[in-house]
């Protein structure tokens, strides 16, 4: 697939749709490699936050600024849709993608039938699998978790069929883990647990992979983003739940609409700037080529982002001009490997000569963001079999450039010494 800077001008135009790409507004220059903490922010999604901050309307008001925000909520839920390739079941909005992801698996462990077992994997974050523990022990129910690979750092769909039974009632799968950058067949894993377990109830956590690639529900019954990782702003998450789970009993207001998930009055704004997310990747996929064609373009974006950032990693890893690659440094250890597949904008290592919490700081000095994961109960999943205290976490995006990748390379060789 053609990667944007292969496209005369299309990165330098990608890149200044976007805030702050070049300096921090509190420290100045500064190259932006924490993007798995938080993406660069639309600038449209900044003035789109401004402008409904200042509405005084609310909805369902016999007005016409009411009804103004009633289509943007309809539009933004639409281009919820489009993004998720999600013709049918439910769109809301949460407090964040956590607790999206807690209210899914929640109303999927009450809902289904007595018994059986609640499926996840050691490779998920705590979104899931504290949700998972909590209603699994709740419920009565045995909660399995898959072992994840340590050498790949990932989760296949071989290790999940080897725990299944046709009482998998609930599970889950987290489609990229936030602590090694790999990704996960999300596919494969769905369908080897149809085959066994056709009535289970599938949760899947996009977070860390929404902003890397193509999302896609298909044969999924719930699936939960934090639009801040997308190139939207903090305050609220994404939630969608199938027509299946959305069936099922759930807390809603008494005599209120069917089939909602939104309890009480959400910001309009909220699903406004994801109609932002969703124009910007429209426009990104135009511009790489693509037809006319809604998802198309959205998917077509999404190729166009994996292919830069592809390139962008090959560059960290194995170097630019002259500049030696993290994997020929000296005392480099890479999480999952330096030549993985699965990888998707993020790179997690070790340096033998320097410990991560200097080697952040040093980095830091150098005008290079990065972040330090620690063996706690966000990453000890994956650094804890590993026998690691903590490690470095270089997370890029599209937006950034090679020039960048050259800077950092050049810090770290000179803290490899």
């Amino acid at each position: 697939m053609t990667a944007l800077s292969d496209i005369p001008g299309l990165h330098d135009a990608a890149r200044a749709r976007f805030a702050h790409a070049d300096a921090c507004p509190f420290t100045g220059p500064r190259v932006f490699f924490e993007s798995a903490g938080g993406s660069l922010t639309l600038k449209s999604v900044v003035e789109t936050s401004a402008a409904f901050a200042a509405y005084p309307d609310n909805q369902g008001r016999a007005n016409g600024a009411s009804a103004a925000l009633m289509d943007v909520i309809a539009r933004g839920k639409s281009d919820a849709r489009l993004f998720l390739n999600a013709p049918s079941g439910e769109v809301f909005v949460a407090e964040s993608g956590t607790e999206a992801l807690f209210r899914l698996i929640r109303t999927a462990a009450l809902g289904t039938g007595e018994g059986g077992v609640m499926l996840g994997s050691t490779l998920e974050h705590p979104a899931t699998r504290s949700a998972m523990a909590h209603w699994a022990g709740l419920t009565g129910r045995a909660h399995v978790l898959v072992p994840h690979d340590n050498v790949t750092g990932t989760v296949t769909a071989g290790a999940y069929k080897a725990h299944l039974s046709a009482d998998t009632r609930v599970a889950t799968i987290v489609e990229t883990s936030p602590v090694t950058g790999i990704a996960v067949d999300t596919a494969a894993i769905a369908a080897e647990i149809r085959a066994v377990a056709p009535d289970c109830l599938i949760v899947v956590d996009g977070i860390q992979h929404a902003s890397h690639g193509a999302v896609d529900v298909t044969g999924l019954d719930g699936y939960a983003i934090s639009p801040y990782k997308v190139f939207s702003r903090h305050g609220y998450g994404i939630g969608w739940a199938s027509d299946r789970l959305t069936a099922l009993p759930r807390e809603a207001l008494i005599g209120g609409p069917a089939g909602t998930w939104e309890l009480g009055t959400r910001d309009a704004g909220a699903y406004a700037t994801f109609s932002d997310v969703a124009a910007y990747l429209r426009w990104l996929g135009r511009e790489a080529g693509a037809p006319e064609s809604p998802r198309t373009e959205v998917e077509t974006a999404a190729a166009a982002i994996n292919a830069e950032e592809a390139a962008l990693m090959e560059a960290a890893l194995h170097g630019v001009g002259n500049l030696a690659g993290l994997a020929d440094l000296p005392g480099v250890t890479i999480l999952g490997g330096a030549d993985n597949p699965g990888r998707e904008g993020v790179v997690t290592f070790t340096l033998a000569s320097m410990p991560p919490d200097p080697l952040v700081a040093h980095l830091e000095a150098q005008g290079i963001r990065t972040h330090i994961r620690r063996n706690d109960h966000y990453c000890g999943n994956v650094l804890g079999p590993l026998g690691l205290d903590a490690a470095v976490r270089v997370s890029i995006s599209h937006y950034n450039t090679r020039t960048e990748v050259a800077q950092f390379l050049d810090a770290m060789r000179r803290a490899a010494g």
